[in-house]
């Protein structure tokens, strides 16, 4: 709600500032090419997003999310002690961790909250459980290996190999993960 009306403020101010420097026409132009490049933007990752989001879904179809979980018990058990044992918050968790692992912020926050949900129900309790604010932080956080959303908007305003960020995006994403497992783990204990 706040948002709302400090954009509502900056409009304004924008008008305003506009009828007052007799910049009307350029702010009438800007208004038409900033909506013309929100389309184009929207319409670029909608294509990707919808491309990955079908993937997810033939894997899940296809058994390979469920081996996938598998292969990621190990690390969920180590992470999720209570929620590895219980299957379908396991399934949503190795979902959330897939979906970001592709880079897929928007496909991956539907399973995290199923997570969470799923967590919650596991714990019996009114308050977040150290394993939810571990997810919390993991999504929020997440390590990419193929980052989908950002590599399409870079190949949406022209860029040549928009996948060349990727050595910077791993390190990134592995130095944000540390440092937010690592953070958690000690609020976890001073207030465990």
């Amino acid at each position: 709600m706040v948002m709302s009306w400090v954009f509502a403020g900056m409009i304004a101010l924008s008008f305003a500032v506009s009828f007052f420097t007799g910049t009307g026409s350029q702010l009438t132009a800007a208004l038409f090419d900033g909506a013309a490049s929100a389309v184009s933007l929207t319409v670029s990752l909608a294509g990707t997003l919808c491309l990955w989001s079908s993937v997810i879904r033939v894997m899940e179809a296809s058994g390979l999310s469920a081996r996938l979980a598998g292969l990621l018990r190990p690390l969920l058990r180590l992470l999720y002690p209570a929620a590895s044992k219980d299957d379908e918050a396991r399934s949503a968790i190795s979902g959330n961790l897939t979906a970001n692992l592709l880079g897929l912020g928007n496909a991956a926050t539907p399973l995290g909250l199923k997570a969470v949900c799923r967590m919650k129900e596991l714990s019996r309790g009114s308050t977040a459980t150290a394993e939810m604010c571990r997810l919390i932080v993991m999504n929020t956080a997440s390590v990419q290996l193929i980052p989908s959303t950002v590599a399409a908007v870079r190949s949406s305003v022209g860029a040549a190999a928009p996948f060349d960020i990727l050595p910077a995006v791993w390190v990134t994403s592995l130095c944000s993960v540390s440092a937010g497992l690592l953070a958690a783990r000690l609020m976890e204990k001073r207030h465990g």
